[in-house]
């Protein structure tokens, strides 16, 4: 299991189940909706920053086919994920274009059965969900499929924000072909074999406050040419809690290791510098696992209505 308080990744320059019926959408109106936006923090405030549909739409969706409608939808729209919304065929990725915030009404929003992907949109939120159940009895490995929580192709400026991923046919989350400008906080990414990859791409990657436990095959894995920088993370109960290639740039810092076994790689390289690009905070070492379990996942009071 992941707990993620805050991780961020990206380049700052070119070179980083049942079927449910339509039914009519219950909110559609052009307003203000402050109770259900915020504002990212990380890389993905840079680059102009990540507001998603602020500003836009503001519709409410209990369906999958509405879901759909408005994720690839023109222009703004904060799209609030009323209850449970189950996707067929199981797997389906719902496209998600420029400008969105999807959002789930309290702590029951999901998306189940199903993901999302992004290929090369700009400017998107996920916040407050659960999204996952897309895993295949027997195939760990995610061999014969590709389902994965959200997949993103070439995006930018996207934040994930209090979500539970889980039980993914493939990746929970998949950051490839140079996504840059990603902020992923204050989610939790559990029950799964392949929780976070980063591929395709030579990326800066930040992951700080973090708290990794019973990680079976490794925690954090730098891999190629990744220019990562990692503080302040709790491992317990995990094989291998860090991870290297040759080729990746890695410093480390704060880390706590509990009843790991396995790889701890160490320093190699010369790391940039994450406070140069933004401002944060480093939660004492010891405590990042009651901080990050209080503060992770998906919320009653995030955007109750």
């Amino acid at each position: 299991m992941i707990f993620s308080r805050l991780t961020t990744l990206t380049t700052l320059v070119a070179c980083f189940a049942a079927v449910t019926q339509a039914s009519p959408v219950s909110s559609l109106e052009r307003r203000a909706d402050t109770s259900c936006t915020a504002a990212a923090d990380g890389f993905a405030s840079l680059n102009g920053g990540t507001t998603g549909g602020a500003g836009g739409i503001v519709v409410i969706v209990t369906t999958q086919a509405d879901l759909v409608k408005f994720a690839k939808a023109s222009g703004k729209h904060v799209i609030k994920v009323k209850g449970r919304i189950s996707i067929t065929p199981k797997g389906t990725e719902v496209e998600v274009t420029n400008d969105k915030t999807i959002i789930g009404i309290g702590a029951s929003g999901e998306i189940y059965q199903g993901g999302f992907k992004l290929n090369g949109a700009e400017n998107v939120i996920f916040r407050n969900l659960k999204i996952g159940n897309t895993y295949v009895e027997g195939d760990e490995e995610g061999k014969t499929q590709d389902w994965d929580g959200i997949q993103m192709d070439t995006a930018s400026n996207v934040w994930i924000d209090h979500v539970l991923f889980e039980k993914g046919g493939d990746g929970l989350i998949d950051s490839r072909k140079d996504t840059n400008f990603l902020t992923v906080s204050n989610s939790v990414l559990q029950n799964h074999n392949k929780a976070f990859g980063i591929g395709w791409t030579e990326n800066y990657a930040h992951l700080y406050n973090n708290y990794v436990v019973g990680a079976k095959s490794y925690g954090h894995y730098a891999r190629g040419k990744t220019d990562m920088r990692m503080e302040n993370v709790y491992f317990e109960n995990s094989k291998n809690p860090i991870t290297a290639d040759s080729t990746a740039k890695l410093a480390i810092s704060g880390n706590v290791y509990k009843s790991t076994t396995g790889t701890t790689a160490k320093d190699q390289g010369t790391v940039f510098n994450a406070s140069s690009f933004y401002k944060y905070t480093l939660t004492p070492s010891n405590n990042v696992p009651s901080v990050v379990k209080a503060e992770s996942g998906p919320k009653a009071s995030i955007c109750t209505s």
